[in-house]
């Protein structure tokens, strides 16, 4: 049985472990074709990140198989990507709000164990993330790097992100895409 919780620090060298198996640069270009993360965490920056309760597992039988992480830009400022999308948001609005850092948070990244890719557990994890972060901000921000394809469409089509920028950064092309926190990603029964 799948469980999903807010991460603790039990859960580092699990996390460790998936992000091993599919950062970028640890997968062959075919590998890459089903998806990738770019972000190497350490353990120091993990357990940051877990004291704002914003890593969300995914487990199954004590296997972590998802991980989602979501938090401040004040957190995800260690990295100069998340300056370069700062810098852009006075001129990006979503849902006739101006972006700003007060009213929103970085999502991610997420990464899904392959043989759980396309199961329904991205939508699940995501929502997890959702309902903890909706009491603070209205609008969530992520990127995808656009040779993630299998990403974009994910987030696009199946939780229903709003792409609202493209940007530049070491030679790679993102997309910035935007979320109303408002929404549930889960269709009622």
């Amino acid at each position: 049985m799948i469980k999903i919780r807010i991460g603790t620090r039990a859960d580092i060298q699990g996390i460790l472990s998936l992000q091993e198996r599919n950062l970028f640069s640890n997968l062959t270009e075919k590998e890459r074709e089903t998806g990738f993360v770019t972000t190497p965490f350490t353990v120091n920056q993990i357990e940051d990140i877990i004291k704002q309760n914003g890593v969300f597992i995914a487990e199954n039988e004590k296997n972590i198989i998802a991980y989602a992480f979501a938090g401040s830009w004040k957190y995800f400022e260690q990295w100069e990507i998340f300056s370069v999308m700062v810098a852009r948001f006075p001129k990006l609005s979503f849902n006739n709000s101006n972006i700003s850092t007060k009213i929103s948070f970085q999502y991610g990244p997420v990464c899904i164990d392959k043989q759980y890719r396309g199961t329904g557990l991205l939508q699940v994890i995501f929502e997890e993330m959702r309902i903890e972060f909706v009491k603070k901000y209205p609008i969530s921000i992520t990127f995808i790097n656009k040779v993630n394809v299998i990403s974009e469409k994910a987030h696009t089509r199946k939780l229903g992100w709003t792409i609202i920028d493209e940007f530049t950064f070491n030679n790679n092309n993102y997309i910035a895409l935007a979320f109303d926190m408002n929404n549930s990603v889960l269709k009622s029964t």
